[in-house]
């Protein structure tokens, strides 16, 4: 999205509300869809669409809820990705093959 948009909506007396005509569309919302919020530590809450739980791999959630939060208590440590560091990473990869659809081997529990 390239600007902000911003509604607002009032709560019932049940604590219900209806979400913005503007929001659903920027969200691509439809009736029964579900709604995710994320309340930040600066009381910022962020709304987005539920993803479907099925498709979530609970390892890769948890890493990335470790990131996160890694990220906010020591945002002084985030560096940005440059040339010279993609750079790095292409050197130490070049050569190595990946085949996406080749099964894993089985774990090795005696090694």
């Amino acid at each position: 999205m390239s600007s902000a948009i911003e509604d607002d909506s009032t709560l019932t007396d049940r604590y219900q509300t209806t979400v913005p005509a503007s929001v659903r569309r920027a969200l691509n919302l439809k009736r029964r869809d579900r709604i995710h919020y994320t309340i930040r530590p600066n009381g910022e809450v962020v709304l987005t669409r539920a993803r479907d739980e099925s498709s979530q791999d609970p390892v890769v959630a948890n890493f990335l809820a470790f990131l996160e939060r890694d990220m906010q208590q020591q945002p002084e440590n985030i560096r940005p990705v440059t040339a010279s560091t993609f750079a790095e990473a292409e050197r130490l990869t070049s050569g190595i093959e990946v085949d996406l659809d080749e099964a894993l081997p089985e774990d090795d529990d005696d090694a």
